[in-house]
């Protein structure tokens, strides 16, 4: 499949760009940049050329870009939606290869190395940008981990491509990252571009996903027309129809570690997930606790005596039955670890649709 990034291209000597969109400028050495064809965009001005509004009857799909795409939680989203991928982005080898598996479409890789004059036209700019800065479970040093700069990659390609419309995934706790100044700042920047910006935390829960994941979800619109949040008033799935009948030996835990777990917890629901916190407490719910992708292997249980399959993973996070394992379990784990639940950020995508089909400047060229 031709695809633009992947396409006819040639590189460029290696360069140092310097970013001076933001009060703290600094700079990082490009590795070597990838040149696609000329777009028809006019570059003459950075504000959005006018295009006929999305119309039903001439059946233009809304097109996106899904940076940090992972296996494509996104646009596994958007693609229920009828929306149409011009270009994937993820620094990760077997993401992408799950990713070309199931969506036929190649991702590039280092974000860092896109020029973004050369990135497809596009409605919607989707990104669930890299959450270890911000999470829970590491070191929260926020912007002063190297990777929290990686938002800025997104600032940079909203300031040149000026797309419609964005929405942003990240961890529950970047709303709390340095007394919320690390959020603030963030929205301050987005707001600097033009945007109109609203954020919410959202819990998958809420979505009909049994598996308690809570999500700072950012919307930023051009047009001043209101963006409406989903409700999240979607009954759970049952674990009973997400856990596989049949399960291979090797995910079952060994006798120690069943009877250690037996002996210091009872659980009051079965099934239920059985959560090992950080600090070694076990508790049982009839929903899983945050898959995470770095966690240990056994601190997420069946009924305290085996491991959940890639497959059960998969369907935590609102995956189809149709979405082909192509990697190891190991990579499977980390991958879903990192994925944004399918069906919450389906109905926050859903709801841009309103909007977009009033917007007379969508990016429909």
């Amino acid at each position: 499949m031709y695809h633009p990034m992947v396409g006819t291209h040639f590189y460029s000597k290696e360069k140092v760009v310097q970013y001076d969109l933001f009060p703290i400028s600094y700079n990082i050495t490009m590795p070597p940049t990838l040149v696609q064809p000329k777009t028809t965009r006019n570059r003459s001005s950075s504000k959005l050329r006018p295009h006929l509004p999305l119309s039903p009857s001439k059946k233009k799909p809304i097109r996106f870009i899904d940076l940090f795409c992972g296996i494509g939680g996104f646009h596994t989203a958007a693609a229920k939606l009828g929306w149409k991928a011009v270009l994937a982005c993820d620094i990760n080898g077997p993401a992408r290869k799950a990713y070309f598996a199931n969506y036929g479409l190649n991702p590039v890789g280092d974000i860092r190395s896109l020029n973004a004059q050369q990135i497809p036209d596009h409605d919607v700019l989707l990104a669930g940008f890299p959450c270890q800065p911000f999470s829970i479970i590491g070191a929260r040093k926020g912007f002063q981990d190297a990777r929290g700069t990686l938002f800025f990659e997104i600032a940079r390609i909203l300031k040149e491509k000026q797309p419609p419309y964005f929405v942003l995934e990240n961890v529950k706790m970047l709303a709390g990252d340095n007394k919320g100044k690390t959020l603030t700042r963030i929205i301050t920047i987005l707001r600097s571009l033009g945007y109109i910006v609203d954020w919410r935390v959202l819990n998958a829960l809420k979505f009909g996903l049994p598996q308690k994941r809570e999500r700072v979800l950012i919307v930023g619109r051009k047009t001043s027309l209101p963006y409406e949040w989903p409700k999240g008033d979607l009954p759970m799935t049952p674990l009973s129809e997400i856990l596989e009948k049949s399960v291979p030996q090797e995910f079952y835990v060994s006798e120690r570690i069943r009877k250690s777990r037996l002996a210091e917890h009872k659980a009051e629901c079965k099934p239920a997930i059985w959560h090992e916190n950080k600090a070694g407490n076990v508790s049982s719910h009839p929903y899983s606790c945050a898959l995470r992708a770095g966690a240990s292997y056994n601190y997420l249980l069946v009924d305290g005596t085996r491991r959940m399959t890639p497959r059960e993973l998969l369907r935590l996070q609102g995956f189809p039955e149709s979405f082909k394992i192509v990697c190891p379990v190991s990579e499977t784990r980390t991958q879903v670890g990192n994925a944004v639940p399918v069906p919450l950020v389906e109905a926050v995508l859903r709801n841009l649709i309103p909007t977009i089909k009033r917007e007379p400047k969508c990016n429909q060229g």
